[in-house]
């Protein structure tokens, strides 16, 4: 097994009951060194992803402030350690619901600093505009939406989901922590070994059989049959009162997801809904920025959340 990355702040896992789900989150300080002005600073990881993986930019940001800061990384359903439901195929709004329930627990009635990623990055901004005196600073990295729907396409999207319903899902496994860093790294050529070493064993578990599976819910796999209404969503955007930090690597290229049915143009167009809107461009990171350039992104996070 390759050098493993040396984390510079220790998390702690803490373990909640939400929604009915046993949910899991790691904490780096505790609400002693959170204040109104200096609240906590919540991460939300993307799909297929874990808390851990903020480890980095949790480690950068400490670099430049010192480890005053309380922050909390939380594990989706069915995603990390903590707990998936009894269910088909997973639904946006609970994604919000958890999120409003955690919050409830670990900061009631005050508002946060708020960060996502990819899907978490779409999560926080339509949290933000429904919740918006809840959300103090908003950072969205690279969650950039999904392309338009027309109606015409329902009776496709539900033939498809019913026909996933009749064949189980799985996740490959893996013969070892090597094989899962190197996994990681053919996902992100730009992790580097060390960093993927250190995810590795936070990103899988072993099995009774000594394989290593990926922590995730195979349904994650599964299509949603609910068209995504992204009128809807652009009104829940123009609600958003917090300042709103944009970031994204300059080696990501949106086409490779949805080729002609979403350009970066169309984002764009979204993005400036937004009322007060800073934007950010990491050079060499991809999609994947917190592992790429951890330090730089930190070097964007500390002015804008205040140190």
């Amino acid at each position: 097994m390759e050098t493993s990355y040396q984390p510079l702040r220790e998390p702690r896992s803490r373990f909640m009951q939400i929604r009915g789900l046993r949910y899991h989150a790691l904490h780096w300080g505790d609400a002693s060194l959170a204040t109104p002005a200096r609240p906590p600073l919540l991460l939300l990881h993307g799909w297929m992803d874990v808390a851990a993986s903020f480890q980095f930019v949790v480690d950068a940001l400490a670099a430049l402030e010192g480890p005053t800061r309380w922050v909390i990384a939380l594990d989706w359903r069915g995603f990390g350690l903590t707990q998936a439901p009894d269910a088909d195929c997973y639904w946006f709004p609970d994604y919000l619901g958890d999120l409003d329930a955690v919050l409830d627990s670990v900061w009631p009635d005050q508002a946060v600093d708020l960060l996502g990623h990819s899907m978490g990055g779409n999560i926080v901004m339509t949290y933000a505009g429904v919740r918006p005196q809840r959300i103090r600073r908003l950072i969205n990295l690279e969650g950039f939406g999904v392309p338009r729907t027309e109606p015409s396409m329902a009776p496709k999207r539900y033939a498809k989901w019913l026909d996933e319903l009749r064949a189980p899902v799985e996740l490959r496994s893996y013969a070892d922590l090597d094989a899962v860093a190197m996994r990681l790294r053919k996902n992100n050529p730009l992790l580097s070994k060390q960093r993927a070493a250190w995810l590795a064993p936070h990103w899988s578990r072993r099995r009774a059989d000594g394989a290593w599976e990926i922590l995730g819910d195979p349904a994650h796999k599964r299509s949603n049959p609910v068209l995504h209404q992204v009128d809807e969503t652009l009104a829940c955007w123009k609600l958003i009162t917090a300042p709103l930090l944009w970031v994204e690597g300059e080696h990501t290229d949106i086409t490779k997801w949805w080729g002609g049915r979403y350009s970066h143009q169309e984002f764009e167009a979204r993005l400036g809904l937004v009322p007060n809107l800073r934007k950010e461009r990491l050079a060499n990171a991809g999609h994947m920025l917190h592992h790429d350039q951890p330090h730089e992104l930190a070097q964007c996070l500390a002015p804008f959340l205040g140190t």
